[in-house]
């Protein structure tokens, strides 16, 4: 199983400074909007808004931030629209990137994204033939790596276990990550990450130069507030 490891952003989430906290929280509560908006606001019964709560609160979310933005999202509460668009591109030394962004105004993201690429010698454009949607679960740690633990993976759904110098990447179809994260909940093992992801099914290998070139790419989507997300084949 091919696929771009996000350690790095995990980490650069749960260190972000004060002066861009704001910007993460706007994009933690858009995805936990429209989780709650589409399969209602009780994470105990809505998979997908729980995903999103539990990002929220290792980002150290304020609970009443978690809790404005699930009413939001069930019409308790007035507020714009979020809609959900899917931008593909190529990004600095030809690599393939997907975003998704969730915003309140279309135009203002697209213009926002595509600025992004074409500051970087890239362009929007069709990539998505490249990637497959997946259930991705990461461990951090080498804590789940004992032998029944990884046959109690594959029985709950796990397609792919990979281990890497963080932790432990764990691919599944998407009707199993539900299942694969329930198994590690009653195992007590935390999930730094579970969630629905692109995958690409070719990776590309990057020099030294390209990959810094790519770096700085995928920190000024990090620093986009309507970039929810972002999927790239780039080997980083």
């Amino acid at each position: 199983m091919s696929g771009h490891s996000k350690w790095a952003t995990t980490k650069r989430q749960k260190a972000v400074t004060d002066a861009k906290r704001g910007a993460v929280f706007t994009k933690l509560a858009n995805v936990i909007i429209v989780a709650a908006r589409e399969k209602g606001g009780d994470p105990d019964t809505n998979f997908s808004l729980r995903m999103a709560v539990d990002k929220a609160k290792q980002a150290n979310m304020p609970k009443e931030n978690i809790e404005r933005a699930i009413k939001r999202g069930i019409g308790e509460t007035e507020g714009a629209r979020i809609e959900e668009i899917v931008y593909e591109g190529i990004g600095p030394a030809n690599t393939q990137f997907i975003v998704r962004a969730l915003t309140d105004n279309k135009n203002r993201s697209a213009a926002s994204v595509r600025h992004i690429f074409s500051k970087y010698g890239g362009s929007l454009g069709s990539v998505l033939w490249n990637f497959e949607k997946k259930g991705v679960v990461r461990v951090a740690g080498a804590g789940i790596l004992a032998e029944d633990l990884e046959l109690g993976l594959i029985e709950a759904g796990a397609q792919d276990i990979l281990k890497e110098e963080e932790g432990v990447t764990i691919y599944t179809d998407i009707e199993d990550l539900q299942r694969v994260k329930k198994f590690l909940e009653e195992k007590n093992i935390v999930t730094e990450t579970a969630d629905i992801e692109y995958i690409a099914k070719t990776d590309q290998d990057l020099s030294e130069e390209e990959r810094e070139k790519v770096q700085t790419f995928i920190e000024e989507l990090d620093d986009c507030e309507d970039a929810a997300d972002y999927y790239t084949n780039a080997n980083i």
